[in-house]
């Protein structure tokens, strides 16, 4: 329109025109043209940084700018360096919030940002369940040393000898029933990691009946639920001088030396174990130091007795009565399951066997944990998963007894044990040879088998069908349902812990199981899938927008009153030090609405540098888990054309 009037105005408008000066620029094929009063309107952007030469410019041979952005996020962004004005409803506002965090036209993120919390709030959705701020970084603990000598036989007085397996085709007839964390403290870095893990993230979370225990680097906490008070702060750990990898907690001491009321918690890394008593009050005392000698890969208690197991072929056995501990060379050990008071151990042999560690120290014999041989694999593969079940009894002779476990060679065997049969041990009950990758996990439930191979989490699931609480052969186990739970990790050194981030199944064993899934190590969502067929229970998405660093499922009591249940919840550690709730017992009352799609799967996999990325570790059992090195580009190729084809075509430059 000014053009028209300048042959008419000329000299006297010349002025007005060159304060209208056109800039060009050259947007991925598509031309803009705009003043550049439009464009520096707003101080400190990326437009006036160009235009002042502070950037460098690349230009056609028009003069046009090149920028080598999204031309259909380019023109609101301008628009709205025009007019002011924003219209939500027409445009993505994630994928345009990035692009005017890039440009740096502050006004416009502050819309964006009011744009997207209309939709969303600080207090969560309706399966939001609670939100416990970090807590305070507690003191330094006094330097003390591992405890020694003869008695304890874990110090450091040296290796035990292996003593001898003895070997049995019978198993005992019954088992019995089965604050803010300080800037100095997140600057601080830690002695020994590493890894520069970060101090003020939730590294593992644990839980046991209605407590649940949270490990950061250095420090763990304590927190008990009541129904009148909700989550309370019970205990917090003295600061240590190395990075926490392990947690078990024992919420529900029995007898023993220890008070009737108090509770206790240890925490490993490397070798050490740490081991605290939790007295009612919540003041916490130290039970004692103890070492494997060699690195701890599983810390978990059996009724009162502390167990620690490594790869190696070591166990480690500390006993609340009589406040022992002793080490116990046994074959290499894949993976284990607990039954009642017995220990279950899937080795590298072929062989599972069993301690029962609550007969200390009267089945003591010369420092010997009476390791006992249950069951050897006809093939002799490595046992790499095994899950043990334990059906309601039906004679006074004992319970009938099932284990699943999984091998090396990627077979699924399921054998039992008569408890009318004593004397002639497990027999082979089934076989599946679906799977072509090292059996990473099985679950063995009242109405499911579930199998997990190193094939990026491949899931197969087989119905059960039982006959009085028991397995039967008719009709036998019907093929339910497979599919895969993406999951990278990430290698690059943040700091992060693998026992934190288990995918599960987590649930009890007579109730529907989930899988937890984690796509991208830095994200703010979980997807919670019935591991019975995959299906979306719910999507979760932190409140405050802190990464996920930590996730556990777990099953609190009900209250006393009448016909209150337990309820599920998922407890996710964040970045932050923060822990949220969420009320899974809903959720499981919605219908399941399947995995990622594969439009949430793409924005994921954008958010995430498959550079600094793996697959699920290919060690045949969480125990096995060791520093991998980081897959090759070919790897990450097939790695999703496994799980979306049209995936390839995004990513092969990867």
């Amino acid at each position: 329109a000014l053009l028209l009037f300048y042959p008419v105005l000329k000299k006297p408008c010349r002025g007005f025109f060159l304060g209208l000066l056109l800039i060009y620029f050259y947007v991925r094929h598509r031309r803009f043209s705009t003043s550049k009063q439009t464009l520096t309107w707003v101080p400190d952007s990326f437009f006036s940084s160009l235009l002042s030469g502070r950037i460098s410019t690349l230009k056609d041979e028009t003069g046009a700018i090149f920028i080598d952005r999204d031309p259909s996020l380019f023109a609101p962004i301008l628009n709205f360096l025009r007019t002011k004005e924003l219209h939500p409803r027409s445009i993505d506002v994630h994928l345009l919030m990035h692009e005017a965090e890039f440009y740096g036209i502050t006004p416009l993120v502050r819309k964006l940002q009011l744009c997207d919390e209309l939709d969303r709030s600080s207090c969560g959705t309706v399966l939001f369940n609670g939100y416990l701020p970090p807590p305070v970084y507690p003191v330094k603990r006094r330097n003390r040393h591992s405890v020694a000598g003869p008695q304890f036989m874990g110090g450091r007085s040296g290796p035990v000898e292996r003593a001898p397996v003895r070997r049995s085709n019978t198993m005992p007839p019954n088992l019995g029933n089965s604050g803010i964390l300080s800037k100095a403290a997140i600057e601080e870095k830690l002695p020994g990691s590493g890894l520069g893990a970060d101090p003020g993230m939730v590294r593992i979370i644990c839980g046991h009946h209605n407590w649940i225990a949270l490990a950061y680097a250095q420090f763990v906490v304590c927190y008990r639920v009541k129904e009148s008070s909700g989550w309370q702060l019970v205990f917090t750990s003295p600061r240590l001088d190395w990075v926490i990898d392990r947690v078990a907690l024992n919420a529900k001491v029995m007898g023993g030396s220890l008070g009737d009321n108090d509770k206790m918690v240890a925490v490993a890394s490397g070798t050490e174990i740490i081991l605290w008593s939790i007295c009612a009050d919540g003041n916490g005392n130290e039970i004692g130091v103890f070492s494997l000698n060699v690195p701890v890969e599983a810390l978990f208690f059996v009724g009162n007795q502390l167990i620690a197991t490594s790869h190696t072929g070591k166990v480690g056995v500390w006993n609340a009565v009589t406040k022992h501990w002793q080490n116990q060379d046994v074959v290499p050990i894949n993976s284990y399951d607990t039954a009642g008071s017995f220990l279950i151990l899937g080795c590298n042999n072929g062989s599972i066997y069993y301690i029962d560690v609550q007969k200390f120290p009267l089945r003591m014999k010369d420092n010997d944990l009476l390791v006992t041989e249950l069951y050897r694999d006809p093939s002799e593969d490595a046992i790499t998963a095994l899950s043990v079940y334990l059906t309601p009894k039906t004679s006074d002779s004992g319970n009938w007894i099932e284990i699943a476990y999984g091998t090396s060679s990627g077979t699924v065997r399921v054998i039992v044990q008569h408890p009318e049969t004593v004397g002639s041990g497990p027999q082979l009950f089934q076989t599946f040879s679906v799977h072509r990758s090292p059996v990473t996990k099985i679950m063995l439930s009242e109405k499911h088998l579930i199998s997990v191979c190193a094939d990026n989490n491949h899931v197969r699931t087989w119905t059960v069908t039982r006959f009085r609480g028991m397995i039967s052969t008719q009709p036998g186990s019907t093929p339910l349902t497979s599919f895969k739970i993406l999951s990278l990790e990430d290698i690059d050194g943040h700091g992060g812990c693998s026992a934190g981030t288990e995918i599960g199944p987590y649930g009890e064993r007579d109730d529907q199981q989930v899988f937890i899934q984690r796509v991208v190590p830095d994200t703010d969502k979980l997807y919670v899938r019935l591991s019975s067929n995959g299906k979306r229970v719910c999507e979760v998405r932190s409140v405050d927008g802190t990464s996920i660093t930590a996730f556990m499922v777990h099953e609190c009591e009900g209250s006393s009153r009448i016909g209150s249940r337990p309820r599920r919840y998922l407890f996710s550690g964040h970045g932050n030090g923060s822990i949220q709730m969420w009320d899974l017992t809903t959720a499981m009352e919605i219908a399941a609405l399947g995995g990622p799609t594969e439009e949430e799967l793409l924005e994921l996999l954008d958010q995430c540098d498959l550079a600094l990325t793996r697959t699920p570790d290919m060690s045949p059992a969480a125990s096995l888990t060791h520093t991998s090195t980081p897959r090759t580009s070919t790897c990450r190729y097939i790695l999703l054309t496994h799980e979306h084809h049209y995936i390839l075509d995004r990513f092969m430059f990867s």
